[in-house]
């Protein structure tokens, strides 16, 4: 039940037939206090048509606006309030909840559509830190959000296995790898050797050469440099893959930039044909009209090929291969620049596609308030903070409910939900710093605290022996209200979390839905044998349903017990 549309109902039918609904929907307000009633209309933009005073307009209103769902309505200003009968509108919202279960929030404006997410990509042979965690979990969620919207979704993980960083790893490891050490520890041993290389390069530049010597077989098929790239490929894709079973993130493909070496010819060849080449210093360049944007580099003076030229070819193979509704590069928000000029590109090829191409930046993760950085060695590892979550959700758990049966599999929810928590509830533009405590803190607006109110409300409903659906009635005092008016938010949130591709703004809800139930279980006692009890326990098990869907579409789980 959507209180917003009702209010917009009435006031189309009753006072303003001339008016679209949308646009009177989108003018009406949530006071920022519960006492100012449930919504509110302003009148401000009436007044330049009626040609008088705000104030005035909303008393003319306050007296004509009526619904069998209002319970009070009154003119405050230049506002007019509206108050809604708790049990007519709470029974309408309840029973809805009850009766679609994890179903209750979805939409079908995404059917028969299709949504190609590229995310998480991580570089090979390099270990899986801190820095793609933010693509992983905000690409991840976001997918979810997309099919509660109907969506058909198709996650690539476009890793990093190319480029000249390889042939410098060759080169280190040749020169001090151990086969056996790599064996027992790929990663590790990998990210040392790396490490050791440009520590020695800044004493020996002519490394740099080396490496780019090795890179230049690596490209031409050479057995030897082949077999050791694919070897550091399989051994990082499957300590990759041990992360991701952790946060539950799956893909369709990983299909990473070598995939695409054969297919940039493609791209030169287009744009040969369509005149959008031109020679700079040696290179070829495509020239934009937009004045804020530098030329699109395609290939270099000695005929090699950039990063551009591979996003050209994957947007190619990828809209040949899925058809897309959209495309979303859910990437750091440096590569803004670079993902404008590829999607200029395809605009000038005549792609009418290119226009459902979106990068949806995102700030990074700072150590000391810098970039981190691999080659530098300012780089925490994922694998290690998870492992710590884990370890002091399992302290916490044992300390709280030793009895606890499963509570290694409790501790694994609990913790990867306070890392993945504590990412997306930040706005994804922003810059966030390191800080395990932070991260580990499971009070306050955390993870922990969203999943512990979840455990609380099953709790309640084990103990009144409540294991099927129950009816809802209706309740008639304010703390159950506002508990209600939280629920019926939930459907409004994921179409808006969806719209604007952020999963900080569910984040932010359930913080808000497990705070008002929370103050609904200090002050009421819920299993008391009376009339309004099963009224009370049903309001208990629409929380349960809202918070357990709010925490999957945020890729986190929902322990029963705690």
């Amino acid at each position: 039940m959507d209180l917003k549309s009702i209010v917009a109902d009435e006031l189309k039918t009753q006072i303003l037939p001339d008016w679209d609904k949308k646009v009177l929907y989108d003018l009406i307000e949530t006071p920022k206090h519960a006492h100012m009633g449930d919504l509110a209309f302003p009148c401000f933009q009436l007044s330049k048509t009626w040609k008088r005073a705000p104030h005035i307009i909303a008393g003319e209103i306050g007296d004509i606006l009526s619904s069998s769902f209002f319970s009070k309505v009154e003119a405050v200003g230049p506002y007019v309030n509206i108050r809604f009968d708790g049990v007519k509108a709470g029974k309408e919202i309840i029973s809805a909840i009850l009766t679609q279960g994890a179903d209750y929030g979805s939409h079908a404006f995404g059917r028969n559509k299709t949504i190609v997410l590229d995310m998480s990509s991580p570089n090979i042979a390099k270990p899986f830190s801190m820095g793609h965690l933010r693509s992983t979990v905000i690409g991840h969620s976001i997918s979810i959000i997309a099919e509660k919207c109907g969506y058909k979704t198709e996650k690539i993980n476009y890793i990093g296995d190319w480029g000249t960083q390889f042939g410098k790893l060759i080169v280190a490891f040749k020169k001090w790898g151990d086969h056996e050490k790599v064996r027992d520890n790929p990663i590790a041993e990998l990210f040392i050797l790396y490490k050791k290389f440009h520590e020695e390069a800044e004493k020996d530049p002519s490394l740099e050469e080396e490496g780019r010597r090795a890179f230049k077989l690596l490209e031409d098929g050479d057995p030897e440099v082949t077999e050791l790239w694919r070897w550091f490929k399989d051994e990082s894709l499957e300590a990759f893959k041990s992360i991701y079973s952790l946060l539950g993130v799956e893909f369709d493909s990983y299909n990473g930039e070598a995939f695409f070496n054969d297919k940039m010819g493609e791209v030169v060849s287009l744009l040969q044909e369509h005149q959008l080449l031109e020679t700079s210093q040696g290179a070829k360049v495509v020239r934009i009209e937009d004045g804020n944007l530098p030329p699109c580099l395609i290939t270099k003076s000695d005929g090699a090929t950039l990063y551009a030229t591979r996003d050209l070819a994957a947007a190619l193979y990828r809209h040949r291969e899925y058809q897309f509704d959209e495309a979303l590069y859910i990437v750091g928000k440096e590569q803004t620049i670079h993902f404008k000029q590829v999607m200029e590109v395809l605009k000038k090829l005549n792609y009418s596609w290119a226009s459902n191409m979106k990068h949806i930046p995102f700030g990074l993760y700072l150590k000391d308030g810098k970039k981190m950085s691999t080659r530098k060695g300012r780089v925490i590892l994922l694998q290690e903070v998870l492992e710590e979550a884990i370890k002091m959700a399992e302290s916490n758990i044992k300390q709280k409910n030793p009895e606890l049966k499963n509570a290694r599999e409790v501790s694994k929810a609990v913790g990867v939900g306070a890392i993945i928590f504590h990412d997306l509830k930040s706005d994804r533009v922003n810059d966030i710093e390191f800080s395990l405590d932070h991260m580990l803190t499971f009070e306050g607006e955390t993870g922990p605290y969203i999943q512990y109110t979840f455990a609380r409300a099953q709790s309640i409903l084990r103990r009144a022996g409540a294991t099927r659906p129950l009816t809802f009635d209706g309740l008639d005092d304010d703390d159950s209200w506002e508990v209600v008016k939280h629920l019926r938010l939930f459907p409004e949130i994921v179409e808006k979390s969806w719209s604007h591709y952020s999963p900080s703004i569910i984040a932010k809800y359930l913080v808000d839905t497990a705070q008002s139930f929370n103050r609904y279980y200090g002050k009421t006692k819920i299993i008391a044998e009376d009339a309004k009890e099963t009224s009370r326990l049903a309001l208990v098990q629409s929380v349960s349903i809202v918070l357990a869907e709010g925490l999957r579409l945020m890729g986190m789980q929902s322990p029963t017990e705690m």
